[in-house]
């Protein structure tokens, strides 16, 4: 039973704010029913004591790991500070694709980045820089998402069609021929 409990909270930790299902849990870690309620109960229990910053919760049919809400005005605290509230290349590159292809999943970021973005976007929406929007056409109906008015105020814009377009972005790129350098070898 205990060997379930490290990784039904990697898993919660790996799928992050979609969660999890009390079928899925049952279908990945192939047990029973009464085994995943047990688990469950465990888990939920663990993170009942002070030591624990998190916990598990059932919030929309599934359960996710979330922090506790009487740590609150600590989180509110990193997210404030300006020494944490720069934005790494990442987060720049980031919310570079979803202002310019919004309203994006975080499939399509992914695809984009040719890495995971998961993590990212989380901060970012805590940030105040990206929001939930609505969900996706396709099959899956995955959330899509777009930026928020305090990313235009934390870059200066008024709105946002003063971002440059893509079009001048390439163009101003300088390329350097590397056969015809002004540095010259001596």
């Amino acid at each position: 039973m205990n060997k379930y409990l490290g990784i039904l909270e990697g898993l919660l930790f790996v799928v992050g704010d979609e969660g999890l299902t009390i079928e899925q849990i049952k279908e990945i870690l192939e047990i029973d029913d009464d085994t995943a309620v047990e688990i469950i109960k465990l888990l939920r229990s663990r993170y009942e004591d002070n030591s624990y910053g998190i916990q598990l919760s059932f919030l929309g049919n599934t359960f996710k790991l979330t922090t506790k809400k009487e740590h609150r005005d600590y989180y509110q605290k990193l997210i404030e500070n300006p020494t944490t509230n720069t934005l790494s290349q990442a987060a720049l590159e980031t919310l570079a694709i979803i202002a310019y292809n919004e309203p994006v999943t975080v499939q399509d970021i992914d695809t984009i980045r040719g890495i995971n973005s998961r993590e990212m976007l989380r901060r970012l929406v805590a940030k105040g820089f990206v929001k939930e929007v609505g969900k996706s056409e396709d099959v899956g109906h995955a959330t899509t998402y777009a930026t928020t008015r305090d990313f235009l105020d934390y870059f200066g814009l008024s709105s946002k069609d003063e971002l440059p377009k893509f079009e001048e972005i390439t163009e101003n790129l300088d390329e350097t021929d590397l056969y015809d350098s002004k540095y010259k070898e001596i």
